[in-house]
């Protein structure tokens, strides 16, 4: 957690030059500068928002950069140089627990559990089963440290199962290398997100067994994040940002696969339309998103079992002093009346 810290800061000092905007976006629309942890299909009701116009409908338009980490988007919105980072809010919580009196506030959630799955090299898909069939095996399972790995480490746990005992968590490989690793031989299994766990197992590299998210439990896994003189000052622009996303989730829920995947291709070159339409099935399997955005205050205390149980967390923090509800609660209530 202290390195983790320590990276905020570093990254903080670096953007500082940077945070001089123009918040005004085309044809009157306000911009609001948002910074995601990477891009990925799990945030699909997000890009769906923007796809179909919703943000517009609320006078907004969105800027969207990769910021690479919850690191480098935490400090992207400490330093102003994002208005809104999107992130796991264990990046806010770290700040927290290092003394800052500038603690960003999280005031939205859209991933509600794990969004990676397990691939393994054999065909165990009927048979397998998290406490037998992983003893003494090796697994890829992400950056140490990292939420995607901790919580794997948690659903292990969980199962009798602990690194260097009776499972090998293998932590040598980075996060945007670790397929091509596990198909070069390095390990038993892989965690993947999608598209990457579908396209692996179409192309016959490997099998996906089991979700991450669903062993786990509910789980604040990616939610909206910003500072509170920027909330203050921007409760119109926050509600509408709110209705739009959850918009954007109900239209996914909803939808078709491949009438959603058309909206989506855009977002997305290089990943083929049936791609698209398999991975959003996977995350509707798994009732992977927050309908009312709200985050419970048993999810926030079940993150920080995760990250407690991998000897990350430093001390426990009150839901209230690092979550704001009500947008969210307000919003939903609205768009549900």
């Amino acid at each position: 957690m202290k390195k983790l810290i320590a990276a905020i800061l570093c990254t903080l000092f670096a953007l500082v030059p940077l945070a001089a905007c123009n918040d005004s976006g085309g044809e009157g629309l306000k911009k609001i500068r948002v910074s995601e942890v990477t891009h990925s299909i799990f945030y699909a009701p997000m890009y769906a928002a923007d796809g179909l116009g919703y943000f517009e409908e609320e006078g907004i338009e969105i800027e969207l950069t990769n910021g690479g980490g919850a690191d480098a988007v935490m400090a992207a919105v400490l330093s102003g140089s994002a208005d809104i980072g999107f992130c796991g809010p264990e990046a806010a919580l770290y700040v927290l627990i290092g003394g800052s009196n500038n603690v960003p506030t999280v005031f939205g959630q859209l991933t509600k559990r794990d969004g990676s799955f397990l691939v393994s090299r054999v065909d165990e898909k009927d048979t397998f089963d998290w406490a037998e069939s992983l003893k003494g095996k090796d697994i890829l399972a992400g950056r140490k440290g990292g939420v995607p790995a901790m919580t794997f480490e948690y659903v292990l746990n969980a199962n009798g199962l602990y690194d260097g005992q009776n499972v090998s968590m293998n932590y040598d490989v980075n996060f945007n290398n670790m397929t091509a690793a596990f198909e070069g031989g390095t390990s038993d299994y892989c965690t993947m997100f999608e598209p990457v766990a579908s396209e692996y197992e179409k192309a016959g590299k490997g099998y996906v067994v089991a979700s991450v998210g669903e062993a786990s439990g509910e789980i604040p896994y990616t939610c909206y994040i910003a500072r509170e003189n920027y909330i203050d000052a921007n409760e119109e622009t926050i509600r509408g940002f709110l209705r739009a996303v959850m918009r954007g989730i109900q239209y996914i829920k909803t939808t078709d696969n491949a009438a959603a995947a058309k909206v989506l291709e855009q977002y997305f070159d290089g990943t083929s339309t049936e791609s698209i339409e398999t991975s959003l099935q996977s995350y509707k399997d798994i009732d992977a998103w927050q309908d009312d955005m709200t985050m419970t205050e048993a999810a926030f205390n079940r993150l920080q079992d995760v990250i407690d149980n991998s000897g990350e967390l430093e001390r426990r923090v009150n839901f209230a002093d690092l979550v704001d509800t009500s947008y969210s609660s307000e919003i939903y209530a609205e768009l549900t009346a």
